[in-house]
């Protein structure tokens, strides 16, 4: 009997497919899963008859693979397309491979044909083999069917080979980044950046019971990204936050299937609120939104998590806080965005709270610039801000400097045939309505200053002429200025072609711009940001090519002649208007061996128009569409209508009428109701004032305390000072003479170095002539040995001829000595000794085999008897039950015949005892018929007839239900089991009535 090992490895062998169609632009992966452990080949191309050519191996014990078959798990292959520029997966078919026909002997492959096969008109087909393999190694790595530890994402096809544990962030000190995953992934490079803009309701993490320091608390927002330990600036303020909306960023190194697997393996980031070194509040930003699978939006433009996130405490039942309102919940507003570092990103920041209403903050200082920070070291616990490392285009670093990137903007900006009309958010302060005698509005309502002016900013894109490159260029031209109200890009549509040597005209590329602004911060912000114009060449067969960027300098209008014209309303304007052709420079990135030295590619013409309206009204503009006015008229008090006189009456006097008493009346009435209400308001205004006084008493009496406070301050701080100023008197002194004495210690210095260097010069010049007579002697040296060289080359000459006379003579002894017949004898005894030591060793292991086989023997002995003993208990039990079946048939037959007289009765009864009786000598004759036959013993030939009957087909099935319970795979409940139980019960009953 031959040793197996436990340990063993399901191998399938993935060689090759055939009759798939062609499809250049994606590659073939087969996935195959068994027991929740999946694997992968390597992508191939999408060809006919593509080779995979790969192994796909699970380690397995051979009890777990025993219990596999028996539950009969199958190993389920899927085929995908996938496309490399998008990493979508398509899939094509599957296969489904049965565990119990893999052996641990070679088998030859075979073809499985696809099922649920998208490609309808092909029968795709892939070759594969399965087998099972002794692990002799059991590696660590292996993969493992039963006990593999869970996986916290899905690794993609293309990273089959990295273990999400190797994908963390590591800093690169010299390239000021933070590299994430393997070099070899690490292709891309990327800017990931959080901005803390605003914060409302803050003083809901304040409970009753916490102290706070006695003089003025800093708070502050702490978070860490990538290891870097990051704080904004510190605010004393709960109610009213008032702090700089601050970016911080880092730059990365990997790729997007790498990043997505980093993002869903940290995927949120902790922000919290901190009093010195105690957390008053966090909350959680999930970041595995911003790659989602498939997408490939982060390759035109960036991808962002934003919004108005709740603060929560840090024990909520410890601190014994009431559950507060939504709209009353503490908020802090994060925007964390991803992108490819070099795609312009000009786009604002739109932080709402839940409620729907904009941050108290913003309403106060609404035009804030944004500070950067770029984290390039390791963890400190506050980052001062940094300039931003290597950001191309530089229109990022202009527009995340500057103070039109507000915190509030118009999402879709009106476009019509003159172009965009709305006004900036720069701009903008939210006005609360305050009685029903205002307008009403359903949408956000917006004033604009009255210092302001109304400009008109238009711009057209002429043409474009000079192409420096070689190939034709189906271009487009997209900009935005954020500046003039809105992130969003303008493009000219549709695409032209242009040729070298030739100039192109550009079709829509008018636009102009509506807003208000005050003069010195249109000219301040044309002077530091200039208008980027990106030209972009559109391919039907690939994805969009950034070519370069014209920088369009806006204050050059401002320079302009000025030209008056009248308004719409009569009004004097003035208008200023600047043509000009700037070169469009080559983008970081693109192939510098598409253009000349200089990097230009093409020029571009354009005409721009600056218009002054004047100042602008204090008006209010109401943002919604869909808003309309509705107006509440006050009512007066009036009297009730009055009748007509009748014409029929006689005329009367005017004072007389009772119109004129009503209406005096009513005089007499409103005259009492103002005094009553000039008194009220008197009262009012004299309980006001009172409450005044006491106040303005109060906070003199503070001033005063506090002035007093001061002033005692500022005298321990003059003291301070006149003990400062008579130190700083004694370390003057102190530093007079020390710097005499630093004096003479220089001359001192100065002739010690002299003394020094005489003294070098001196020991050059001894170490030159020594050197000279070293040279001498080792000249001398050389001429003898080169002598002795020549003597030595002589006698190697002389003994060199000597040695072959002596070779020749001793080959001449050795001829004459392997002629003698001792030499071959022993020769002969020399072969003898081997072939013994051989069999001595062939009989040793020998010997050894015969001892193992001996062990085996007995063991296949003791494992016979065992089955021996179970066969004879299968026997016991099967006539046991037989007996059984026969007991409840006799229970029938009474229960049949009870309704007979008693007569009948007893002598059925009586009929019933012969019957069993004589089955009983039938049994027992038939159990000796068996053991006869066991024995060897020759039956009678009344037996044989027996066994040829009925009994021979009981046996028969019997032995075929045993049979099939022996091997496992079957039990009692089984179709083929009931079956054969069926027919045995049916040949007994014919072996009865037979008997009868």
């Amino acid at each position: 009997m031959v040793f197996k090992s436990d340990q063993l490895l399901i191998v399938v062998s993935i060689l090759e497919g055939r009759h798939f169609p062609k499809r250049p632009k994606h590659m073939l992966v087969v996935e195959a899963k068994f027991d929740g452990e999946q694997l992968a080949t390597d992508p191939v191309d999408h060809t006919d008859q593509p080779e995979f050519a790969t192994e796909l191996a699970w380690e397995i014990d051979r009890k777990v693979l025993h219990q596999h078959r028996l539950q009969r798990t199958p190993i389920k292959l899927q085929c995908f397309a996938l496309d490399p520029l998008s990493s979508a997966k398509e899939t094509i078919g599957y296969i489904v491979l049965d565990l119990r026909t893999a052996q641990e002997t070679k088998q030859a492959p075979k073809w499985y044909q696809l099922l649920s096969n998208k490609y309808t008109k092909f029968k795709s087909e892939i070759q594969i083999s399965i087998t099972l393999e002794t692990d002799t190694k059991a590696q660590v790595d292996s993969f493992k069917a039963k006990g593999a530890p869970p996986r916290d994402g899905k690794v993609p096809a293309s990273l089959c080979g990295v273990d999400p544990k190797d994908i963390v962030a590591v800093l690169n000190e010299e390239g000021g980044y933070h590299q994430i995953g393997p070099a070899e992934y690490c292709t891309d490079s990327f800017i990931l950046s959080v901005t803390i803009a605003f914060a409302t309701q803050l003083e809901q993490l304040i409970p009753c019971t916490m102290k706070l320091p006695e003089r003025q608390p800093e708070f502050f927002f702490y978070y860490s990204l990538l290891g870097n330990d990051v704080t904004n600036e510190p605010f004393n303020d709960l109610i009213n936050p008032n702090f700089e909306p601050e970016r911080a960023s880092v730059r990365i190194r990997s790729s997007v299937e790498v990043l997505r697997v980093y993002l869903a393996l940290h995927s949120k980031l902790q922000i919290h609120l901190c009093c010195g070194d105690q957390s008053l509040g966090s909350t959680e930003i999930p970041l595995n939104g911003l790659l989602k699978k498939g997408s490939i939006e982060i390759n035109h433009h960036p991808v962002t998590v934003e919004g108005a996130f709740t603060l929560d405490p840090p024990n909520r039942a410890k601190q014994k806080l009431a559950p507060v309102p939504l709209e009353l919940a503490p908020t802090v507003g994060v925007s964390v965005a991803l992108q490819r570092e070099g795609i312009d990103s000009q786009s604002l920041i739109e932080l709402k709270t839940q409620n729907g209403h904009e941050p108290e903050h913003s309403k106060k200082r609404v035009l804030t610039p944004i500070k950067e920070t770029t984290l390039t070291g390791p963890k400190s616990p506050s980052v001062s801000p940094i300039p931003p490392h290597n950001q191309t285009p530089p229109t990022k670093d202009d527009a995340t400097e500057s103070e039109v990137e507000s915190l509030q903007y118009d999402k879709e900006p009106k476009q019509n045939a003159k172009g965009i009309s709305f006004i900036p958010a720069s701009l903008t302060q939210p006005v609360a309505t305050s009685n029903a005698s205002e307008v009403v509005t359903s949408g956000q309502k917006i004033a604009v200053p009255a210092t302001s002016h109304h400009f008109c900013f238009s711009i057209d894109l002429r043409s474009i002429h000079g192409l420096e490159i070689s190939f034709p260029v189906n271009c487009i031209l997209r900009y935005s200025y954020p500046f003039f109200g809105s992130a969003a890009p303008i493009m000219t549509n549709p695409p032209v072609e242009v040729r070298k040597n030739m100039e192109v005209f550009l079709p829509q590329s008018y636009c102009a711009f509506d807003f208000a602004t005050m003069p010195h911060q249109l000219q301040d912000t044309f002077l530091r940001i200039p208008l980027l114009v990106e030209l972009w060449h559109k391919d039907k067969m690939s994805k969009d090519l950034l070519l370069g960027i014209a920088r369009v300098q806006l204050s050059n209008v401002l320079s302009a002649e000025k030209t008056r014209f009248l308004g719409a309303n009569g009004e004097h304007c003035w208008r200023q208007t600047y043509s000009e052709s700037v070169p469009v420079m080559a983008a970081q990135g693109t192939s510098t061996q598409l253009f000349r030295s200089n990097n230009r590619i093409v020029d571009l013409s354009f005409t721009m128009t600056l218009e002054d309206y004047g100042l602008v009204k204090m008006r209010e503009i109401f943002v919604s569409d869909s808003s309309q006015g509705l107006s509440a008229v006050q009512q007066k008090p009036s009297s009730s209508p009055l009748t007509a006189p009748c014409p029929s009456e006689i005329q009367m006097e005017p004072r007389e009428t009772l119109e004129y008493k009503a209406a005096l009346e009513l005089e007499m009435w409103k005259e009492m109701q103002e005094d009553i209400f000039e008194s009220q308001l008197k009262q009012k205004e004299l309980a006001h004032m009172q409450a005044l006084a006491e106040e303005w008493k109060k906070r003199d009496r503070e001033r005063e305390s506090l002035v007093k406070k001061k002033v005692a301050e500022y005298s321990i701080l003059e003291g301070k000072l006149q003990k400062a100023l008579t130190e700083l008197e004694n370390r003057e002194q102190q530093l007079a003479s020390v710097e005499v004495e630093l004096q003479r210690e220089r001359k001192e210095l100065q002739s010690e170095r002299e003394r020094n260097l005489q003294e070098l010069q001196d020991s050059i010049r001894r170490a030159k002539d020594d050197c000279v007579h070293q040279v001498d002697l080792e000249r001398l040296k050389l001429k003898q040995l080169e002598e002795d060289k020549h003597r030595l080359q002589q006698q190697l000459n002389d003994a060199e001829k000597k040695y072959k006379i002596l070779e020749k003579e001793f080959l001449q002894f050795k001829d004459q000595q392997s002629n003698k017949p001792e030499i071959r004898l022993q020769s002969e005894i020399n072969l003898l000794t081997l072939e013994k030591v051989e069999l001595e060793r062939k009989l040793e292991s020998a010997t050894k085999s015969k001892l193992h086989y001996k062990q085996q023997w007995g063991r296949a002995l003791k494992e016979l008897a065992r089955l021996k003993q179970r066969e004879q208990e299968s026997q016991m039990a099967r006539l046991k039950k037989q007996q059984e079946e026969l007991e409840q048939m006799r229970l029938r037959y009474l229960a049949a015949e009870e309704k007979e007289t008693v007569k009948t009765e007893q002598q059925e009864l009586l009929d019933i005892r012969n019957e069993l009786n004589r089955l009983r000598q039938q049994e027992q004759k038939q159990y000796q018929d068996c053991k006869e036959i066991a024995s060897g013993k020759v039956s009678s030939p009344q037996g044989s007839a027996l066994e040829e009957g009925l009994d021979d087909y009981l046996t028969r099935l019997i032995e075929e239900r045993d049979t099939l319970m022996r091997t496992g795979v079957y039990n009692h409940e089984d179709r083929i089991i009931s079956e054969l139980d069926q027919q045995i019960r049916e040949v007994l009953a014919k072996n009865i009535a037979s008997n009868q």
